[in-house]
C-alpha cells in the first residue's frame, strides 16, 4: 500500500500542512514529471525533494554547493531515521569509504553532493549502477547565463541527470526572474507548467534605505543597532573581508556581541562562528556573502547591509534569512557611492584581456583533435580567472567547436592498509592475477605508492573504467586508503576550420557583454536604494510580482527613505598622481612582467587578483590594492594613456 504524502509529511517531518507550493512540487514528482519550484528564502525548497525521496524507490541525489546546508539536513534527517549521507571535501578517508559503501549499496535515500563531484571519474562511475529516483539541483539559476550568478558546471548537471537515467528532475531557486526560469525548464526539460512560484513577498520583513557617506557609516550602524533594532540576531553584510574584520571589532569594542565571517578565515573558527550565531539569541555577525548560505535561524530579527548588494538577486536572497518565524523584522541598506567601485572592479576583474583569450582559443582550437589539460594550467598561461576560463571552454562547446569529455585523473596514489597476499586471497582466477598485475604497477614513494593509469591500462590489458572501478573496490573493503591526483580535463574538436581570430572576438564580446549586464545590476541596486516608490512593490516587480498596492511599511511608504534631490553624490575618488608614479617606477626599476600592460597594472593598482599578479606574488605588495577606492575604469584609462 503506498503511502500518502501527508501521512509522511505528519510522521517523518512533524508538519500538519505543506507550505504553499510545496504539494504540487511533492505530487508532480512522485507522479513522474520533473519540476521547478521558485521559493523565496525560508520558504521550504528542501521538503520537496526529502519528502519524494521517501515517496519513491531509488537514491535521489541533491546537488548543493552548500556544504553547511548540507550537514545540517543530513543531521536533521538522521533525527528522523532517514538514511542520507554527503560526499564532500571535508570527510575523512574512513568516513568516504564509509558513504560509497552505502550507495554501492543502495542504503541510501539521499546523498548530497557539490556541483564539481561531477568531474570526479570516480563519481560517475559509482552512479554508473545507482537507480536515481530524483535528481534535485539546488541554487538552479546558476545554470543561466542571464542570471546573476552563472556556474558552467551546472550546464553540466543537467546533461549528466539525463546520461545518469533519472526518472525525475527538480531545480531549485529562490532568486530566478522570468527569463531565468524560462533558461531552468529549458536546460532541464521541465515543462513550463510544472515550474511552482510562490508570492515573492513576505509582509513581515520591513525594507528600509538611506542614504549615508563612507564617514559616518559605522556611526550610523551602531545607531541602527542601539535604537531600532534590539532584540534577536543581526546579520550585517559588507563587501570586502577586512570590511568584516574592522566593523565587527568596532561593534564589539562598543559593546556588541559581534563576530567577523568571511571566507579567509580558517574553516574551524568559520564553523565555530556559526554554530556560537545559530545558539546565541541576539548574536551579531559581520560577514561577507561567504556567510548565510544554508542558514536556518528562524529569529534573525535584522538584516542591514553596511556595503551595497552586488545584484537585487543578491539582495532578496540575503533579506530572506531574515524573520523565517513570521514576526516582524527590518532590512536596512545603507546606501554609500563609495560602494560602487569596489563592486565594479569585481566585474572588471572576471574580464579577461583580448590577449588572454586568443591564447586560450589558439591552445584549444590550433592544436591535435584531442587534448588533456588541467584548467588551473589554462588559468595561469593565459592569465584569465579559473571560473572564467570554465565559462570560456562551456561557450566553445555551446557553440560546437568543443565537446568535452569525461575529466580523468592521470595518477592514483594509495597506502596499503593490510597485507598484499592478505588482499590477493579475497580474490579468485583472473580477478586475482588481474589484481596482481595491476598493483605491480605502483611505484612505492616514502608514504605513497602511485600508479599511472596509461601504464595500468597496458600491463593489464583492460579499459580505464575497470581499473578504477579495481581500485575503488579495494578501498571499499578498507584495503587501501586511496587518493587520487592530477585531474585532467579532456576536451575533442568537433569540427575544423576555425578563424581562431573571429572565435576570440566573439568570446571577447560575450564577456564585455556579461559585463555590461553586471554593471546594469549594480544600476538597479543604486535606484532601488534611491526609489521614492514602494521598495518592496519595487522587488517584487524585478521577479515578476509586483505588488497590487503599496507595502505601507517600508521607508519609501513612510516617507523616510531617500530623497534623491536632498544632497549631490559627490564626485568619484580620482587616481592620485604621485601614487600612479611610484607605480610606474616599481615596474620600470623591478621590470615586472605581470604589470606590463594597461589591464595588468590597473587591476594591480584597484586590487584585483590575477593569476599572473598571484604568480608574481604581487597580491603582497604595500601597492597592490593602494587605489582600491578609484574606479577601475579611471585607473585603466589613465594606464592605456601611459602604456
Amino acid at each position: 500500500m503506498t503511502i500518502s504524502l501527508d501521512t509522511l509529511l505528519k510522521d517523518k517531518f512533524g508538519f500538519d500542512r505543506f507550505r504553499p507550493g510545496q504539494r504540487e512540487v511533492c505530487e508532480s514528482l512522485v507522479a513522474g514529471h520533473s519540476a521547478a519550484a521558485v521559493f523565496p528564502t525560508g520558504g521550504g525548497k528542501s521538503l520537496c525533494y526529502q519528502l519524494p525521496a521517501l515517496a519513491v524507490s531509488g537514491t535521489t541525489i541533491v546537488v548543493s554547493p552548500l556544504i553547511a546546508l548540507m550537514k545540517d539536513q543530513i543531521d536533521a534527517l538522521a533525527a528522523r531515521g532517514v538514511a542520507a549521507a554527503r560526499l564532500d571535501s571535508s570527510l575523512t578517508a574512513e568516513e568516504f569509504r564509509t558513504v560509497t559503501r552505502h550507495v554501492r549499496r543502495g542504503d541510501l535515500k539521499l546523498l548530497y553532493v557539490a556541483p564539481e563531484r561531477f568531474t570526479n571519474e570516480r563519481f560517475r562511475a559509482l552512479l554508473a549502477d545507482t537507480p536515481i529516483s530524483l535528481f534535485a539541483v539546488d541554487e538552479a539559476h546558476c545554470i543561466s547565463e542571464w542570471g546573476h550568478n552563472f556556474r558552467p558546471d551546472y550546464l553540466k548537471l543537467a546533461r549528466f541527470a539525463h546520461e545518469a537515467g533519472a526518472e525525475t528532475i527538480l531545480a531549485l531557486t529562490a532568486t530566478a526572474t522570468p527569463p531565468v526560469l524560462d533558461d531552468i525548464c529549458r536546460f532541464f526539460d521541465i515543462e513550463p507548467a510544472r515550474a511552482v512560484r510562490t508570492p515573492f513577498h513576505r509582509p513581515n520583513l520591513v525594507l528600509g534605505a538611506r542614504r549615508v557617506v563612507a564617514s559616518d557609516r559605522k556611526a550610523t550602524l551602531i545607531e541602527l543597532l542601539k535604537a531600532r533594532l534590539e532584540g534577536g540576531s543581526t546579520i550585517v553584510y559588507v563587501t570586502l573581508q577586512k570590511t568584516a574584520m574592522d566593523v565587527a571589532a568596532q561593534l564589539h569594542d562598543a559593546g556588541f556581541p559581534a563576530r567577523p565571517y568571511h571566507a579567509g578565515l580558517p574553516d574551524e573558527l568559520r564553523a565555530k562562528t556559526q554554530d556560537w550565531f545559530m545558539a546565541s539569541p541576539e548574536a551579531i555577525v559581520v560577514a561577507t556573502i561567504a556567510f548565510g548560505m544554508g542558514i536556518d535561524k528562524a529569529n534573525i530579527r535584522a538584516v542591514v547591509h553596511y556595503n551595497l548588494p552586488k545584484s537585487l538577486e543578491n539582495y532578496a536572497q540575503e533579506i530572506g534569512r531574515a524573520g523565517r518565524d513570521g514576526q516582524t523584522s527590518r532590512c536596512e541598506l545603507l546606501a554609500c557611492v563609495d560602494d560602487r567601485g569596489p563592486l565594479e572592479n569585481f566585474i572588471h576583474g572576471d574580464t579577461p584581456e583580448e590577449a588572454g583569450v586568443l591564447g586560450l582559443v589558439e591552445t584549444m582550437l590550433g592544436g591535435d583533435e584531442e587534448i588533456s589539460v588541467a584548467l588551473s594550467q589554462l588559468s595561469s598561461l593565459h592569465d584569465i580567472r579559473p571560473l572564467v576560463v570554465r565559462t570560456l571552454l562551456t561557450y566553445l562547446g555551446i557553440d560546437k567547436w568543443l565537446e568535452e569529455l569525461t575529466p580523468i585523473y592521470g595518477k592514483y596514489q594509495f597506502k596499503a592498509l593490510v597485507a598484499s597476499e592478505r588482499m590477493f586471497s579475497h580474490f579468485e582466477g583472473d580477478e586475482q592475477q588481474f589484481m596482481r598485475t595491476l598493483l605491480a604497477q605502483a611505484v612505492a614513494a616514502r608514504k605513497w605508492l602511485t600508479i599511472d593509469l596509461e601504464r595500468a591500462i597496458a600491463a593489464t590489458s583492460s579499459d580505464r573504467r575497470r581499473i578504477v572501478q579495481a581500485l575503488d573496490l579495494l578501498a571499499d573493503r578498507g584495503f587501501v586508503e586511496l587518493k587520487p591526483s592530477g585531474l585532467v580535463h579532456r576536451f575533442r574538436r568537433i569540427r575544423d576550420g576555425a578563424d581562431l581570430g573571429a572565435v576570440a572576438a566573439d568570446l571577447v564580446e560575450r564577456m564585455r557583454q556579461r559585463a555590461i549586464r553586471d554593471l546594469e545590476r549594480l544600476d538597479l541596486v543604486t535606484s532601488f536604494a534611491e526609489a521614492s516608490d514602494c521598495l518592496s512593490s519595487r522587488i517584487g516587480a524585478h521577479f515578476g510580482e509586483p505588488l497590487d498596492e503599496p507595502c505601507g511599511e517600508c521607508s519609501s511608504c513612510r516617507g523616510t527613505g531617500i530623497d534623491a534631490s536632498e544632497t549631490t553624490p559627490p564626485a568619484a575618488p580620482a587616481l592620485d598622481e604621485s601614487l600612479w608614479q611610484r607605480a610606474v617606477e616599481f615596474r620600470d626599476d623591478e621590470m615586472i612582467d605581470a604589470i606590463a600592460t594597461p589591464v595588468a597594472m590597473a587591476r594591480f593598482l584597484c586590487g584585483i587578483a590575477s593569476p599572473r599578479l598571484s604568480r608574481a606574488r604581487l597580491t603582497r605588495h604595500e601597492l597592490f590594492g593602494s587605489a582600491e577606492d578609484v574606479a577601475f575604469t579611471t585607473v585603466l584609462e589613465r594606464a592605456r594613456a601611459s602604456i
